[in-house]
């Protein structure tokens, strides 16, 4: 099967990660966090567990190029060759705080296509990973997204703005939308976990912006590998780059794209002034 080897090499990574990960939960003191931007903190969890993943797939495949978060510099082509793309520790205030969802989470990307991705719910020992066209499976037990078909009987997971609020108007009116038209809304904290669980039919769709490209990466693949729509949040947007997505379910992805339009021109906006596009 195309991606196999990549596959292993990635899963077992995200094992070995989690096992060194784990013992730390809850443990950590102040002085183990720093900031590394508003409301975005780092500690010396992640950057072992970047290490761990980042070696085992160098070993392997050393001609590859890899992007971890802790460190990135943003000046990587993602749409070139072969590119793996990692979140060490994938909702590390979760972590700091003893809370959960946090997650491995590792996606590989060819000519700027999503190819395979896993992702490790740490806390739930949970094993998300897939093929591009080739299904989801948990813990190796084949999954696929939900069959829901109408929009108030879905549950939508969801981000809250935390860096940059200049589309935070978009937000909240796209939110109140889907406050009312839906069973509800859950924000976690991790967006790998859910587009995981999203993926896995347990959320009917997630939509978020400012995200980072590890924060997606494999992500996405696990949602459109079980039969899930996602795009970004205007035309041709790509949502690994862009950093904004929208994820569901086929019978409500055009609801949760109508009730979510209010966010993309505010959001494309953000992006036009970082000259992120």
């Amino acid at each position: 099967m195309p991606f196999d080897s990549e596959r292993r090499v990635a899963e077992a990574a995200a094992r070995a990660a989690a096992a060194f990960i784990r013992p730390h939960a809850g443990r950590l003191s102040a002085a183990d966090l720093r900031a590394k931007g508003v409301h975005d903190l780092v500690s010396f969890v992640d950057e072992g567990s970047q290490r761990i993943v980042l070696d085992a797939l160098r070993a392997a495949f050393p001609d590859d190029v890899l992007v971890g978060e802790e460190g990135a510099d943003g000046s990587i082509d993602l749409d070139t060759g072969r590119v793996w793309i990692v979140d060490p520790l994938d909702g590390t205030t979760n972590f700091a705080h003893g809370i959960a969802p946090y997650a491995v989470s590792i996606g590989l990307r060819v000519e700027g296509i999503g190819q395979m991705g896993v992702v490790l719910d740490v806390a739930h020992d949970e094993l998300f990973s897939a093929v591009r066209g080739e299904g989801l499976t948990v813990d190796g037990v084949p999954t696929t997204v939900s069959v829901t078909t109408r929009l108030d009987d879905a549950l939508i997971a969801t981000g809250f703005p935390f860096r940059d609020f200049r589309y935070l108007g978009g937000y909240l009116e796209a939110a109140e939308a889907l406050m009312r038209s839906t069973r509800g809304l859950r924000r976690h904290g991790a967006a790998a976990v859910d587009l995981a669980w999203t993926a896995a039919g347990r959320f009917d769709g997630f939509f978020e912006a400012g995200l980072a490209p590890w924060d997606v990466a494999a992500g996405v693949v696990l949602v459109e590998a079980a039969g899930g729509e996602l795009t970004g949040l205007w035309d041709g947007a790509d949502p690994v780059t862009t950093g904004g997505l929208v994820a569901a379910a086929p019978g409500i992805a055009d609801a949760l794209r109508a009730a979510t339009a209010p966010l993309g021109p505010a959001y494309r906006r953000t992006c036009i002034e970082r000259e992120n596009i």
